[in-house]
C-alpha cells in the first residue's frame, strides 16, 4: 500500500507543456504496473503473444513514451532493484491478494459477469522478471534511458531530482514525497478519460504536480514530520495506526519532538503498537539505498538514434504487433529525436 496523503499534499493541474525539456524521472515498477492493469480485453485478458508472453506494458510504453517525447519531455524510466526487509511482509501480503484476486476473476469470467472480471483481473496484476526484461530491452530500441535502483525505484528518482538529474519524479504513489522528491508528476502516463472500477462512471484524469516545499509549509510541518505522518497512516514498510486519518495524524505530528513521541501517544492514545521498529521505517525513507548515477549515461539521447527495424523485430516478429502501425510510429519516434538533436537540445539532463 501507498502512504495516503492525497487530502494534504500541495498539487495543481498541470498542462505537460510545462514540462517541455525538462526530464521526468519515472518510477518505472508503478507505470508498468499501470499498463498491466489498464490495458486489457472486456474479459480481463492482457495482451499477449502467440506464445502466451504478456504485451500489455510494452503496448503501453511504446505509444505513451513516445507521447511524452512529442510534448519535449525528456522520460529516464527507473526501475526498483532488491525491495528491503521491511518490505517483504507487504510483497506477501500482495501476493495474497493477487492469487484471490485471480481465483475471484476466473469465477467470474465463468459466470459471465464480464464487468466483475475485469476488475478482479486489475487486482490480480503482477510484474514479472519476464516483464522487466523486456520493458527494458524495448527502451533501449527506442534510445530512452533507463536506470536500476539498488532498492527502491522512488527514492533513486527522487535523489536524480535533488542532484539535478531529473526536474521532477514521475509516479502515482505519495510515498515519493517521503522519500524527499521536491515535485512529484501524478497521472503523467495515466491521463485521459478512465471509467471508475465497478461503476459506468467516466472521469477525465489529469496530470498533477505535488511540491514538496509547498506540502510542508502548507502543513507547517518538516521533511522528518512527513515522514512520521506517512507513518501513522500506514506506508509500503508498515501498517498504519486504525482509527488514524490524514487530519488526525497531522494534528498528532504536529504534536511531536520525537519519533518516541510518536509511538507513546499512539501506545497511550490508542493502545495499540506498531508491528516492527519505526525508527527503521524513518531511517529508510530518510537515508534509502541509492546509487550515483553518472551524467554521461544519461546525457545526449539525440545521438543515440532509434533503430526502427530492430524495434519492428522486436515489437512485430516476436511479439505479433501489427507491422504498418508500430512502422508508423517508430518513425515519428525518430523524427521526433531527429528534431530534437537538430534544434540543440542536447542534454538530456535539465
Amino acid at each position: 500500500m501507498s502512504v495516503d496523503l492525497a487530502k494534504l499534499v500541495s498539487k495543481r493541474v498541470l498542462n505537460l507543456e510545462e514540462l517541455r525539456d525538462r526530464t521526468v524521472a519515472i518510477d518505472a515498477y508503478n507505470v508498468i504496473y499501470q499498463f498491466l492493469s489498464i490495458i486489457r480485453g472486456p474479459d480481463g485478458n492482457q495482451l499477449a503473444d502467440i506464445h502466451g508472453n504478456v504485451t500489455s506494458h510494452l503496448s503501453g510504453l511504446f505509444y505513451r513514451s513516445i507521447d511524452l517525447l512529442g510534448y519535449g519531455i525528456k522520460p529516464i524510466y527507473v526501475f526498483d532493484g532488491i525491495p528491503s526487509v521491511l518490505k517483504q511482509k507487504t510483497i506477501a501480503a500482495r501476493m495474497q491478494r493477487r492469487r484471490a484476486a485471480y481465483e475471484a476473476w476466473q469465477e467470474a469470467k465463468a459466470r459471465g459477469a464480464v464487468e466483475e472480471a475485469r476488475a478482479h483481473a486489475q487486482a490480480s496484476t503482477r510484474i514479472t522478471k519476464e516483464v522487466v526484461a523486456s520493458a527494458k530491452d524495448l527502451l533501449g530500441l527506442m534510445a530512452i534511458p533507463y536506470v536500476s535502483a539498488p532498492g527502491e525505484g522512488e527514492a533513486q528518482a527522487s535523489r536524480m531530482c535533488a542532484n539535478g538529474q531529473a526536474y521532477a519524479v514521475g509516479s502515482q504513489d505519495y510515498d515519493t514525497m517521503l522519500f524527499g522528491a521536491p515535485l512529484v508528476v501524478r497521472n503523467l502516463t495515466l491521463s485521459g478519460r478512465r471509467k471508475l472500477p465497478g461503476k459506468h462512471i467516466y472521469v477525465n484524469v489529469e496530470p498533477e504536480l505535488m511540491s514538496l516545499d509547498g506540502t510542508l509549509g502548507e502543513l507547517g510541518i518538516s521533511q522528518r514530520q512527513l515522514i512520521w505522518l506517512g507513518i501513522l497512516l500506514g506506508t509500503d514498510f508498515n501498517e498504519g495506526v486504525v482509527g488514524v486519518g490524514p487530519k488526525t495524524a497531522l494534528k498528532i505530528v504536529k504534536g511531536a519532538a520525537t519519533i518516541e513521541d510518536i509511538k507513546n501517544y499512539v501506545k497511550s492514545k490508542y493502545n495499540a503498537e506498531f508491528e516492527l521498529d519505526i525508527r527503521e521505517v524513518e531511517s529508510l525513507f530518510l537515508n534509502p539505498e541509492t546509487s550515483e548515477i553518472d551524467d554521461s549515461s544519461l546525457r545526449d539521447p539525440s545521438t543515440r538514434v532509434p533503430n526502427k527495424e530492430s524495434i519492428i523485430k522486436f515489437l512485430c516478429d516476436q511479439h505479433d504487433f501489427g507491422h504498418e502501425r508500430i512502422g508508423k510510429f517508430a518513425d515519428k519516434l525518430i523524427a521526433i529525436k531527429s528534431s530534437a538533436g537538430q534544434s540543440g537540445m542536447s542534454r538530456w539532463l535539465k
